[in-house]
C-alpha cells in the first residue's frame, strides 16, 4: 500500500518527536524541543493565513497572548481548570478574528500588515497597562493543569520536561495533521486559488472575503493555544508573549522555513528557536549573526529553506 505526502509528513514528524531524546545530554533539551513545539504550533497557522491564502499578519502574538493569559486569569476569576481556560482563550481568540478580521481583511499588501500590527500592539499595550487584572508588566502566575499527576495515576511518571516535551509534540502533530487536511480540502483548494489570484478566484465564484476571514481566524486560534502552552509549560507570564517582536519571529520562522510548507514552517521555529542558543557564545555578536543567517537564506532560498532544498534535489535526480 502506498502512502500518501500527507501520511509521510506526519509518520516523519511523529518519528523525529519521538526519536530526539535519545540524543539529549540532558533535560534542557527537553525545554528547548517543548518551545520549538509551541513556536511551531503558531507558525503552523501562519502557513494557512500566509502560504494557503496569501494574506500577512504582523500581529498575531496578540491572539497568544489572549491565550496565554486565558490561563492565567480564567482560573483566578472564573474558577476554571487551567485547560478549559485554554479551550476558552481559543474560542474567545476566534470570536476576536472574526471581528477584526472583517473590517482589516478588506484592505491588501502593507495596509492589511499595519492594520494587524495596530492589533497586536493594542493587545500588548492593555496586557501591560491594566496590571490590577494582568499584574502589568511584571506578569503573573499560572495554575499548573495537573496533567502530569493524571499521568502518574495510571503509572506513567514523567518528569516536568519530559511531560511538556511530549505533550506540546502531541498537540504540534495534532495541528499540523489538522492543517495538512485543509490543504487538501475544498476550502484549502479554495485559498489557494485566491492566493494565486483574487480576480480569478472571485471570477470563478469564491467568496474571497468568507475565505480569507476562515484562514484568518483559523490561524488566529493556533496562536492561541500555542501562548496557552507556553503559559502553562512555564507557570508564568508576562506581556512579551503579545509583544511585536514575537509577532516578527513569527512571521519570520514562517517564512524562513517555507511559507508554503506546514513542515517547512516547522524547520524555520526549529532553526529561529535553537540558533539563539548556539550563538549565545557569541555574546555581543548574536543578534548580528542571527540576522545575516535570515539574509542568506532570503537572497538564495526565496522560497524558504525546506522547498527550495526540495526543488533542487528533484533538480539534481534528473
Amino acid at each position: 500500500m502506498r502512502l500518501s505526502s500527507k501520511t509521510i509528513t506526519l509518520l516523519g514528524l511523529a518519528v523525529v518527536i519521538a526519536i530526539a531524546p535519545v540524543f539529549f545530554p540532558s533535560s534542557f533539551y527537553y525545554r528547548v524541543g517543548s518551545l520549538i513545539f509551541v513556536n511551531g504550533l503558531a507558525v503552523t497557522g501562519l502557513v494557512i493565513l500566509i502560504g494557503y491564502a496569501g494574506q500577512i499578519s504582523l500581529g498575531h502574538a496578540g491572539f497568544a497572548g489572549i491565550g496565554a493569559y486565558a490561563c492565567a486569569l480564567a482560573p483566578v476569576h472564573f474558577g476554571l481548570h487551567p485547560a478549559l481556560a485554554a479551550v476558552l482563550g481559543a474560542v474567545l481568540s476566534g470570536i476576536i478574528a472574526w471581528l477584526v478580521g472583517r473590517p482589516i481583511l478588506r484592505l491588501k499588501g502593507y495596509y492589511l500588515a499595519v492594520a494587524s500590527l495596530g492589533f497586536g500592539v493594542l493587545v500588548s499595550m492593555v496586557l501591560a497597562n491594566e496590571a490590577a487584572i494582568t499584574g502589568g508588566p511584571d506578569g503573573m502566575a499560572v495554575e499548573d493543569p495537573g496533567l502530569r499527576g493524571a499521568l502518574k495515576a495510571i503509572g506513567i511518571d514523567l518528569s516536568n520536561t519530559e511531560f511538556w516535551y511530549a505533550f506540546s509534540g502531541l498537540i504540534l502533530v495534532i495541528g499540523a495533521w489538522l492543517a495538512l487536511n485543509l490543504y487538501h480540502s475544498p476550502t484549502g483548494r479554495a485559498l489557494r486559488a485566491l492566493h494565486g489570484s483574487e480576480v480569478a478566484a472571485r471570477a470563478v465564484g469564491i467568496d474571497v472575503a468568507g475565505y480569507k476571514l476562515k484562514a484568518f481566524v483559523i490561524s488566529a486560534v493556533y496562536a492561541s493555544v500555542s501562548g496557552s502552552l507556553l503559559a502553562l509549560q512555564n507557570k508564568f507570564i508576562t506581556p512579551d508573549v503579545a509583544g511585536f517582536m514575537h509577532s516578527i519571529e513569527m512571521v519570520t520562522m514562517t517564512v524562513l522555513g517555507g511559507a508554503g510548507s506546514v513542515i517547512g514552517a516547522i524547520l524555520g521555529a526549529a532553526i529561529l528557536t535553537i540558533l539563539p542558543q548556539i550563538l549565545t557564545v557569541f555574546q555581543e555578536y548574536e543578534q548580528l549573526l542571527l540576522g545575516l543567517v535570515m539574509m542568506l537564506v532570503m537572497i538564495f532560498m526565496r522560497d524558504g529553506l525546506l522547498p527550495s532544498i526540495a526543488r533542487r534535489l528533484r533538480r539534481g535526480g534528473e
